[in-house]
């Protein structure tokens, strides 16, 4: 028994490698009962397997990433006071959290300061945004001999799906390829809604039944399939296998014929005046649609808005973006914490890294990772609290460095998962999901 459980161990790292992530809850790609959904419920069953290194505080995790890298002087640590080639470009806002204040263009996040944990000294050395985003994402530094996977991918590996749903979802797609597998199997991948929930006619990609496929033709394949698996059932007396392989057929099924399932993903049930709290924009009915997906059970949601490399311009280009931002993130953290979820539910606002403390001669700041913010909510961290700063021209950490193997290290450990934990790359290479991290228990409530 022990020999069969490490080989399914080492078998977990690389099945399944190369199979279009598209493909995974296309009805139509089921054709004749081809690689699917099943294939890839099927495998993440075996990252279920293994038990929470702890008890966990938090049972979903929601990123929102602002690709780019946004400035922290132009948001979280506007430096007020610092000489003025050094300030932020705006001026300030009063929070929520006693003495401090946030870029005025943050008016409704600082009302609801109370309830975060802004992190002025996150640092790490990558000054290019693939090798930054990569940090933000995997909680390891690039590497050219293997990529790395993703929050997402590790917790879906981990702890598989639950509520017949898939546990790690993109909105609207896959920012970036480093939220998705890297060295684990492409099963373990997020599934991307395809489509903006802002959009007019929003659909999600792969959940109806694709033209020529009504619902009788639909369930004669759930028939055919039951009759092929009973024959093999019996001429092969392989009953335990071939059960097995039904089950994550059926629960593929579930998911596309579930009206339960599919409600998850309608946001045009969420009532009108709660859609305009978020806002009627990219911004808002994202957050609004990865907080439906939280609730019903989604274990990962990254989500990704606007674009903040202001290398020229930095003001107009953060006017434009950042009223919406601030509109929906203070109405996810309030509904969030007004219907019990922001007490399991980790969110983090991140960004490949900063900006220079200086301005460049076109109005804008270059890239920054020195030193920059983050924003972190809910499922085991501090409430009201600033978590370490910057020095008084915001250029580098002043005091509590917070680097990103120590920051997933923190997060894995609130998810009940031993980040310590080694995982099989190919060549039975053991990986630690995490590197030399360790829990930032100033951080942890």
């Amino acid at each position: 028994m022990q020999r069969e459980r490490e080989r399914r161990h080492r078998c977990r790292g690389n099945t399944l490698v190369g199979a279009s992530r598209r493909e995974f809850l296309t009805v139509g790609a089921m054709g004749w009962l081809g690689f699917t959904l099943a294939d890839l419920l099927r495998a993440q069953s075996q990252g279920a397997e293994e038990k929470p290194a702890a008890s966990p505080r938090a049972k979903s995790v929601l990123h929102i990433f602002l690709p780019g890298g946004i400035a922290h002087q132009e948001s979280f640590d506007p430096k007020p006071y610092a000489p003025l080639e050094y300030r932020g470009s705006f001026g300030v806002v009063k929070t929520k959290i006693p003495g401090e204040v946030f870029c005025e263009v943050l008016p409704q996040t600082a009302q609801v300061a109370d309830k975060l944990c802004v992190v002025r000294s996150m640092t790490h050395g990558e000054a290019a945004h693939e090798r930054g985003t990569h940090n933000m994402f995997t909680g390891y530094r690039p590497s050219p001999a293997i990529v790395y996977p993703s929050l997402g991918s590790v917790v879906s590996h981990e702890l598989g799906p639950r509520a017949d749903l898939p546990p790690y979802i993109c909105i609207p797609n896959e920012p970036t390829p480093y939220a998705g597998t890297g060295y684990l199997s492409s099963s373990f991948g997020p599934f991307s809604l395809g489509a903006d929930p802002a959009s007019g006619g929003f659909k999600v990609r792969d959940l109806t039944l694709p033209q020529g496929v009504d619902e009788g033709r639909f369930t004669r394949r759930k028939t055919i399939l039951e009759a092929v698996n009973a024959h093999f059932a019996q001429a092969e007396k392989k009953a335990d296998a071939v059960v097995a392989m039904g089950t994550f057929y059926e629960q593929a099924y579930n998911l596309i014929s579930s009206p339960k399932a599919r409600e998850a993903f309608n946001i045009d049930a969420e009532p009108a005046a709660l859609r305009e709290e978020y806002g009627r924009n990219a911004a808002g009915q994202r957050m609004l649609m990865a907080r439906r997906l939280i609730a019903a059970g989604v274990r990962v949601v990254s989500l990704s808005y606007g674009g903040w490399d202001f290398h020229t311009g930095i003001v107009p280009g953060t006017k434009s973006q950042m009223p919406a931002f601030d509109q929906a993130f203070a109405a996810l953290i309030r509904d969030l914490d007004r219907t019990g979820l922001l007490a399991e539910t980790i969110v983090m606002v991140s960004s490949e890294f900063g900006r220079t403390p200086k301005m460049n001669r076109d109005a804008g700041r270059d890239h920054w990772p020195k030193v920059f913010s983050i924003v972190l909510a809910g499922g085991g961290f501090k409430r009201g609290i600033i978590f370490g700063s910057s020095n008084a021209t915001a250029a580098e950490p002043d005091s509590d460095p917070l680097e990103p193997q120590d920051l997933f290290a923190t997060i894995y450990h609130l998810l009940g998962i031993d980040y310590r934990k080694r995982l099989m790359a190919p060549g039975n290479r053991p990986i630690d999901i995490v590197r030399g991290g360790k829990v930032r228990t100033g951080l942890l409530a």
